[in-house]
Parts: structure tokens; C-alpha cells; sequence
């Protein structure tokens, strides 16, 4: 059954608000980990490096998933789907806090994985369906805050359940809320059609577009220096700058309410330069890792880079994004966003992989020294390669398969 290309959207703002809900509780789950480290390796008799392979299995599976869900899922009701998904991240996150060991916590962080991969590329496109049209911009803004807000509120919030209550409980609060999503998916969204296995098709012209390409790389680099880094962010603030173990939380706090400034700020940016907007986050956050292992050896310099570093990550997500979508061609705008999804969790990854040996061999600081080097190459990316106006990059039309009715394209 098809939607006629004129029927009233339906779902509304709540359905909005369920879809972003879903996106913040992805990626809050996926980052968890940042801020219990130092509570889960010594529980399951793990190193650091060793346990910051909670961070690397999600990211890695999600990469994959990104594209085969989207595609084996292509003909499926979206509502189902998604709230398929958050019931899986449900079990994961409850099967995460119920783990005996190491094996078992990453087993379920597989899970975890895979509900991200599918709601990274399902979500992003349906907010144009569940609003009029005036309202499409604003409906997808709110949908990757969603993500946005995660990145930069997820692990406080985590880190504080965890130092209240345990790192168990801090998985378990998140399944429950992942329940509720689920929930909340299945009642506020209207019946969503598939949008049918064409959309794929448009991967290689995505990868012809130079600044698509361009925006790829930089992504890359800047999500893997920031992870390498700030997967071991707490461990650097306890034993680099000195930093009492019980303010830890609260200073993640302050890193994510900098984060949400952020957001906001650089998404209005983006609108108006996605590249100008990036190259500015960049010149920042790369300094403000850099830094850190030699001005932050005290707690209120280390506090101001916190802010800094906060600040500036708080509005890659949103920029990315938006330099994908300007990037890509006509029609194109779901295998952009999977590709972006791939991207950036293959670099969640990478990041805390690399992080990670880098810590367990030559300790903490090296991981913000490796994380501070990638985040300037990012910059040198972004100056270098996309440099070429947006209008210069897009390949010659090539002919697109019909859109399924009801299913909105790319709006320029």
C-alpha cells in the first residue's frame, strides 16, 4: 500500500519527538561505556585498552548494519521496524548490565550495534513524512539532535547513574528507556510504507560527488581523534589533572550542557556554511585535545579545555550532516545518510581501538595526543579537499528510479 503523494502528513510532532527519542537512546547506549570505564574494567577483570572494546564492537557492527538493514528492510512498514529496533536495544542494554563478563558484555554490545546501524539510516529520512513540508527542516533538525544531544548528554547522564548506583545500573536504566521508546514508536508513529530498494542504487553517485567524498574523509578523522581521546577522558582527568573521582560526573556534566551550546550554535551555522562551521569546530576542538596532557595537569585548566572540547564536538554530528546532504546528488539523500552512518561509526571504532592500545602501552596522555593530531588533519581536510563550492561538485543528473508515492525527496 502507497501513501498518495497529497495526503496530509500524519504522526505529527509526538511521532517527531518518538523518532528523536529513539536517536538519542542509540547512541547514548553506544557511548556508555566513555564514562564507566573505570567501573567496568576492574569489575570484569579487564584493562582499560581491553575494556574500551565496548566502545569498538558497536561501532564496527553499526557500520555494517548501516546499509544491509536499510536494504533488508527497504519494503518493511518503518514503524515496525524502528520499533523493532529500540526493542532490541532494550535487550541489549538489559543483557550489557546482567553481563557475568567480559564475553557476555560484548556480545551484547553486538546488539547494540545493530539497532544503531538501523536507526541511524531509517530515522533521518522520516521526518519529512510525519510533517507539512514548512515544518520538514525543523522536524529533521530535531531528529539528529537527537543524536547530537546524545553525544554530548549520553555519558554524564551515564557516568552520574553509574557513580550512584553502579555501571549495572546505568545499562539497565538505559534498556527501560529503551522500552518506553520502543513503545512510544509503536503508538505515535503512523503506518510508514517502505520506500522500496532503489534508493541504494545511488551509493556510487554519492561517492562521484568530490565534496561528499570530502566530507567522508573528514569525518574519519575528526570522529576517530575524538574518540581515541575521549573514550579515556575520565581516567585522564583522575589521574593527569587530579581531579576528585566524585566531581568526575559533574564535569562531564559541564562538557555536555558546553556540547548542547554547541549544538545548537553550529546547526545554525551549518545552514548557512556547513564547511565555514567546520573548519572553525575544528580549529578548536583539535587544540583543545592537544592540549590537555600539558596544560590540564591541574583541575581548572583542565576544566576550561573540558568546556572548549565540549563546545566544539557538540556541533560535528549536525555539520557532518549537513555537508552530506548539501554534498550529495538530487534524490540521493538516504544512501548519503548511510554512508555518513557508516563513516562516523567505523571512526567511533577505530577511535577507541586506537585509543586504546595507544593507552595501554604508552598511558592516557598518549591517547590525547593521537586524538589532538587527527583532529588537526581533520581541519587540514576539510580546508584542503573541501574547498570547492557546492555547485561545482554535483555530477551531471544520471537517471533515478521513481520514488515510491508518498516518499519525499531531497529538498535543496
Amino acid at each position: 500500500m502507497t501513501v498518495p503523494p497529497d495526503s496530509p502528513p500524519r504522526g505529527g510532532w509526538p511521532a517527531v519527538l518518538a523518532v528523536a527519542a529513539a536517536t538519542f537512546l542509540v547512541v547514548t547506549s553506544e557511548m556508555l561505556p566513555v564514562g564507566l570505564l573505570t567501573s567496568i574494567g576492574p569489575d570484569l577483570g579487564a584493562s582499560a585498552g581491553t575494556a574500551g572494546l565496548a566502545m569498538t564492537v558497536p561501532g564496527l557492527v553499526a557500520a555494517l548494519c548501516a546499509p544491509a538493514l536499510s536494504a533488508a528492510t527497504a519494503r518493511l512498514d518503518r514503524r515496525a521496524v524502528l520499533a523493532a529496533l529500540a526493542g532490541l536495544l532494550a535487550v541489549a542494554d538489559l543483557g550489557s548490565a546482567a553481563a557475568p563478563g567480559l564475553p557476555a558484555l560484548l556480545a551484547s554490545r553486538v546488539l547494540v550495534g545493530v539497532a544503531i546501524g538501523g536507526v541511524w539510516a531509517i530515522a533521518g529520512g522520516l521526518a519529512a513524512r510525519l510533517v507539512p513540508e514548512r515544518s520538514a527542516g525543523a522536524a529533521t533538525s530535531v531528529v539528529f539532535g537527537g543524536i547530537s544531544v546524545a553525544s554530548v548528554v549520553g555519558v554524564p547522564a551515564g557516568t552520574l547513574v553509574g557513580d550512584l548506583a553502579g555501571w549495572r545500573a546505568a545499562f539497565a536504566v538505559a534498556g527501560v528507556l529503551s522500552l518506553a521508546a520502543c513503545a512510544a514508536l509503536a503508538v505515535l508513529l503512523p503506518a510508514l510504507p517502505g520506500t522500496g530498494p532503489a534508493g541504494l542504487r545511488n551509493v556510487p553517485r554519492v561517492l562521484r560527488a568530490p565534496r561528499a567524498r570530502a566530507g567522508l574523509v573528514v569525518t574519519l578523522l575528526l570522529v576517530t581523534g575524538h574518540f581515541a581521546a575521549y573514550t579515556y577522558v575520565r581516567p585522564v582527568l583522575e589521574r593527569v589533572s587530579g581531579v576528585d573521582p566524585d566531581l568526575v560526573s559533574t564535569l562531564l556534566l559541564v562538557y555536555g550542557v558546553a556540547g548542547v551550546a554547541g549544538n545548537f550554535a553550529a546547526g545554525t551555522a551549518a545552514a548557512r556554511g556547513p564547511r565555514r562551521t567546520l573548519l572553525a569546530i575544528a580549529a578548536v576542538l583539535a587544540p583543545a585535545v592537544l592540549l590537555f596532557p600539558v596544560a590540564g595537569r591541574a583541575p581548572l585548566p583542565a576544566v576550561v579545555l573540558l568546556v572548549l572540547w565540549g563546545a566544539a564536538y557538540g556541533g560535528v554530528s549536525v555539520t557532518l550532516q549537513t555537508w552530506l546532504l548539501r554534498a550529495a546528488p538530487p534524490h540521493a539523500a538516504e544512501p548519503a545518510s548511510a554512508l555518513f552512518v557508516a563513516a562516523f561509526n567505523i571512526a567511533i571504532s577505530l577511535g577507541a581501538l586506537a585509543g586504546g592500545r595507544v593507552a595501554d602501552t604508552a598511558g592516557e596522555p598518549g591517547a590525547l595526543w593521537l586524538g589532538g593530531a587527527l583532529g588537526g588533519l581533520a581541519l587540514a581536510a576539510a580546508a584542503v579537499l573541501g574547498r570547492r563550492k557546492e555547485r561545482d561538485d554535483r555530477p551531471a543528473p544520471a537517471p533515478v528510479p521513481a520514488r515510491p508515492e508518498g516518499v519525499p525527496g531531497r529538498r535543496s
